[in-house]
């Protein structure tokens, strides 16, 4: 039997990760103090935190964000999504976890994401919002679910500045996986940003079609 790993041994092996790859700041790149989990202490005060209210979105019952899509926040979602920052998922999905437990009574059963075309995942090698949705499914304890998946590559939707040409990019790009049940069930969709509410919009509804009682969309930021 191989011997298990004491607590003195993960400890020193965490503090040689710390030393050979500081842990630092997701949206301004701070190597982080030993006191600041996960965000450094100025960006702490002044992320542009949103208040209390939530975006609507056709199809969805609610969507809420702990950030605008300003600042800092802009800068720091592109590193995580376009240039290898996957590390930040687990401080990401902290504070869309919070948001939820924070703003949203209503219970929810299982959470899902807004999935990524096979093709533009093989090239990224990750799906941003599924890191998110599983970060906060560790965190609160409910199942994550792949739910959705993504029939139709499409352009980029932050290249298209009108509403109308995100709503036609995603228009039917999505459709609830064959072997999904989610008859009666109340879900959880997580995305990294929303602005027009298009992709959010498209797998809110293919979720209803698949019979989902409610669909509660949370993001990382949303355009103010």
């Amino acid at each position: 039997m191989a011997p298990s790993t004491c607590p003195r041994t993960s400890e020193v092996f965490r503090l040689l990760l710390d030393l050979l790859y500081p842990p630092k700041c997701p949206f301004c790149g701070r190597i982080l103090e030993r006191d600041e989990d996960g965000l450094c202490i100025l960006c702490q005060h002044d992320l542009p935190w949103t208040d209390e209210g939530g975006k609507a979105v056709e199809h969805c019952d609610a969507c809420l964000s702990p950030l605008w899509y300003s600042g800092k926040v802009p800068d720091g979602i592109r590193r995580y999504k376009f240039s290898g920052g996957r590390v930040h998922a687990g401080v990401f999905g902290s504070l869309m976890a919070q948001c939820l437990l924070d703003r949203h009574a209503q219970p929810v059963d299982l959470i899902t994401w807004t999935p990524l075309h096979p093709k533009r995942k093989r090239e990224r090698g990750y799906d941003q919002a599924e890191l998110l949705a599983r970060r906060i499914g560790d965190l609160t304890g409910l199942p994550v679910v792949p739910a959705l998946e993504k029939v139709r590559s499409t352009r980029v939707q932050s290249q298209l500045r009108a509403d109308a040409a995100r709503c036609a990019n995603v228009h039917g790009a999505y459709r609830a996986l064959p072997e999904s049940d989610l008859s009666g069930k109340r879900v959880l969709l997580v995305d990294d940003v929303t602005t027009s509410g298009a992709t959010l919009s498209e797998c809110a509804a293919a979720l209803r079609r698949a019979g989902a009682a409610s669909v509660t969309a949370l993001t990382l930021a949303r355009a103010r």
